[in-house]
């Protein structure tokens, strides 16, 4: 049988959020490992096809440092040199 490739394509959800509080002290910085699980559970499900699996470092950047940040992510899933590249 032959053995599946799997590729690694980065992606980006853009959004905003409101509010009249510092943004340090708008974001949970206490999310657990079986919360962020569910979490890209819920995106795998909702915004792709059956089969697909997700994952994702939540953080948030300015527009500006998004692309270093899906780069640092590739760094930790697959280590550094490899993700595609």
């Amino acid at each position: 049988m032959e053995e599946k490739k799997y590729v690694a394509v980065p992606f980006a959800l853009v959004g905003l959020f409101v509010t009249d509080r510092d943004v340090e002290e708008s974001i949970r910085t206490d999310m657990t490992p079986e919360e962020l699980e569910k979490l890209q559970e819920l995106l795998a499900r909702f915004l792709f096809k059956e089969g697909i699996k997700v994952a994702i470092y939540p953080s948030v950047v300015p527009p500006e440092q998004a692309g270093e940040a899906v780069k640092e992510l590739e760094q930790l899933i697959f280590g550094e040199g490899e993700g595609g590249e």
